[in-house]
């Protein structure tokens, strides 16, 4: 069963979309992107977001139309941990440490992936599986990519949460991403909205340098991947 994986792999991808910019500070009213492209602006947010090394990050997004809310928090060595999921479908903790992923859920979200067994099987435990790749899943290098931010577009200034942002968008087809750069301090992306795709979303940054400890589970909690198989 792969929903622990795919579970991780959403969430991921929903951060992955957020791709990623050197330190830059405002001098009063002063734009500190003047002359800049609007790709450039990105350039630096990817490298200004990728650098700070953690971070945590909050939002929503879709999937088959159904709200899921997602919150976690990525450390310097690339591990991770967070939430994700919704009252209608039940909500799953995650965390990704080294070459491992783990995955504990409440009971509404394993009876939908296997039944009320695998619901009770799996009850206050943690799923073990190794990440695909091998590596840590949550690696800010891979995060915070800036190779598919092209063809941007600078729109007028706004704020997030009370901080002054230059606002990009970009134009696929029916979609629009909007990425908003901080204009204080370093520039940071503080917000990305993503609305006309499959799965739309909003995803808010915060906490960027601020240490994040993740830690595996006691081995006493986690279930052996192959039981599930067989409960289920």
């Amino acid at each position: 069963m792969a929903a622990h994986r795919k579970l991780l792999a959403v969430a991921v991808t929903c951060a992955a979309a957020v791709i990623g910019v050197a330190g830059c500070s405002s001098d009063g009213d002063k734009d500190p992107f003047d002359g800049l492209s609007a790709d450039k602006i990105a350039d630096k947010a990817s490298k200004a977001s990728k650098d700070a090394g953690s971070f945590t990050m909050k939002g929503k997004m879709k999937q088959g139309g159904q709200a899921n809310d997602l919150e976690f928090a990525v450390a310097e060595s690339g591990d991770c941990k967070g939430t994700m999921g919704s009252q209608k479908k039940g909500v799953a903790q995650f965390l990704s440490v080294g070459k491992t992923s783990y995955v504990k859920a409440d009971d509404k979200f394993w009876e939908g992936q296997g039944g009320s067994s695998t619901a009770e099987l799996l009850k206050g435990r943690w799923v073990k599986s190794p990440n695909k790749s091998g590596d840590s899943v949550c690696n800010p290098d891979d995060m915070f990519k800036s190779d598919k931010l092209k063809n941007l577009k600078r729109e007028d200034d706004a704020e997030v949460d009370g901080k002054e942002a230059a606002v990009l968008t970009q134009k696929k087809g029916k979609e629009t991403t909007t990425f908003y750069v901080a204009m204080e301090g370093k520039p940071y992306f503080l917000k990305v909205v993503n609305k006309g795709s499959e799965d739309p979303g909003s995803i808010v940054f915060s906490g960027y340098g601020k240490p994040v400890d993740v830690k595996a589970p006691p081995a006493k909690e986690v279930v052996d991947p192959q039981k599930i198989a067989a409960g289920s």
